[in-house]
């Protein structure tokens, strides 16, 4: 077997890797041309102007991960042409991915940026097969099986077994709390892992601790009159939120594409950690109907907003912020990671950022929550102990290669490819 990195190495973003069959080095056969070929993954790079997988590719197949940009957002262009490759998802994950195609054709059209139409997005639909976990199935010629990745609903650890090597792709996964889903706790064996290492430096705090503070922070704020606004991804972050926020009874709208994403998993319950538990916070949430007038007044209320998008990049974040900036009461509390370069980082580091065109400096309090979906160091490596026999491939990460080595340090074998790179498994 045969692994091509054609993004995420030693990187975060446009996640891609293609497998294939491994070739006899007296064979001259062309791997294009005779292996079966299945893709895992084929994502975006949300920066300016996006970033997609390296090469050109047409596999006999496609496996999606999960329903982030990153792992997803290029899919449909895999459509545009000759016969559809089957791609094989879980049910959530096809909604998801489709939802995200549909924005970014809103986004970026009309422009080069896009490498995809609509007429993709709808061939992409024809296209699809969904899959619950643990349910074998066989994708171009090798046996697929999902497992819980812990990370957002429908997301998923994939099993690729050709009959001689099986290669664990985990996509992106947590060992840890959360109130949306549950934990990654499936280890199926394997020879080879292809595992992330997004936080490999990172110790999250305990969930619970992050919570608290929270709550008490956004309460402490609406006590003395002032409005907070809760930047958060609209996929996984917007609902976790609002699971927090009911829990502890902080009353809260919730405005951007986290709406609809939030209708869309409350139809599949049995990928949710407890479906009675988000329609109960959908209950108690009051949803902002997209008018500028109505933000108005909101952000005039004592109250809490969630809403995308999570690195001030865009969405309905960049009316709040402005409206709120000047009052030093009011509060910005992101719940994600800030990109280098994003507003959001812009933020963190000198107290303002830029919207609509305009750097404006920001006195209203701005704090920091981890409520990363991600496995941390120690989750890393509490995964990775089930695999000390297994040949180890790290990727999405920007430390890849010094993992890689704290990894050999311990005894394993594994090593960080760079993009492009083919290894045989």
């Amino acid at each position: 077997m045969e692994v091509q990195f054609l993004g995420g190495a030693d990187e975060i973003g446009r996640s891609a890797v293609l497998v294939s069959e491994g070739r006899n080095p007296s064979d001259n056969r062309t791997q294009s041309d005779e292996d079966d070929s299945l893709l895992l993954d084929y994502g975006m790079a949300s920066e300016s102007p996006p970033q997609y997988p390296v090469g050109d590719v047409d596999p006999d197949a496609v496996v999606v991960s999960h329903g982030h940009l990153d792992h997803a957002g290029a899919v449909p262009a895999l459509m545009g042409s000759g016969d559809l490759p089957p791609v094989h998802w879980t049910p959530p994950t096809r909604e998801l991915a489709t939802t995200l195609a549909e924005d970014t054709l809103k986004l970026h059209g009309s422009t080069p940026r896009c490498p995809f139409t609509e007429t993709d997005v709808r061939r992409l639909t024809q296209a699809s097969v969904t899959h619950g976990y643990e349910e074998p199935f066989e994708a171009a010629g090798y046996e697929i099986t999902f497992y819980n990745a812990g990370h957002i609903p429908g997301s998923a650890h994939v099993l690729v077994d050709d009959g001689d090597t099986r290669l664990l792709y985990t996509g992106d996964f947590h060992t840890g709390d959360q109130r949306l889903v549950a934990p990654s706790t499936a280890r199926p064996a394997a020879d080879a892992v292809i595992c992330e290492s997004t936080y490999s430096d990172v110790s999250h705090e305990a969930r619970d601790t992050v919570e608290q503070r929270f709550a008490e922070s956004v309460q402490q704020t609406v006590w003395e009159g002032g409005t907070v606004v809760v930047p958060a991804f609209a996929i996984g972050r917007t609902q976790e939120a609002m699971l927090v926020c009911a829990a502890h009874d902080i009353d809260c709208y919730v405005d951007g594409m986290g709406q609809r994403v939030t209708e869309q998993l409350k139809r599949h319950p049995e990928f949710l950690r407890d479906a009675d538990a988000l329609r109960g916070a959908t209950s108690s949430t009051r949803f902002v109907n997209g008018k500028e007038g109505q933000r108005r007044q909101i952000a005039d209320q004592n109250t809490v907003i969630i809403t995308t998008s999570g690195m001030l990049n865009g969405g309905p974040v960049v009316s709040y912020i402005p409206k709120i900036r000047a009052n030093p009461t009011n509060k910005i509390a992101m719940t994600g990671y800030q990109v280098e370069g994003t507003p959001g980082r812009e933020l963190l580091e000198r107290g303002r950022a830029e919207f609509d065109g305009r750097v404006m400096p920001v006195s209203a309090k701005v704090e920091s929550y981890d409520f990363s979906a991600h496995a941390d160091r120690d989750g890393l490596f509490d995964f990775l102990d089930s695999y000390r026999e297994s040949e180890i491939l790290l990727n999405h990460g920007d430390r890849c290669e010094a993992f890689a080595e704290e990894l050999r340090d311990d005894g394993y074998v594994a090593r960080a490819p760079e993009l492009g790179d083919v290894v045989t498994c």
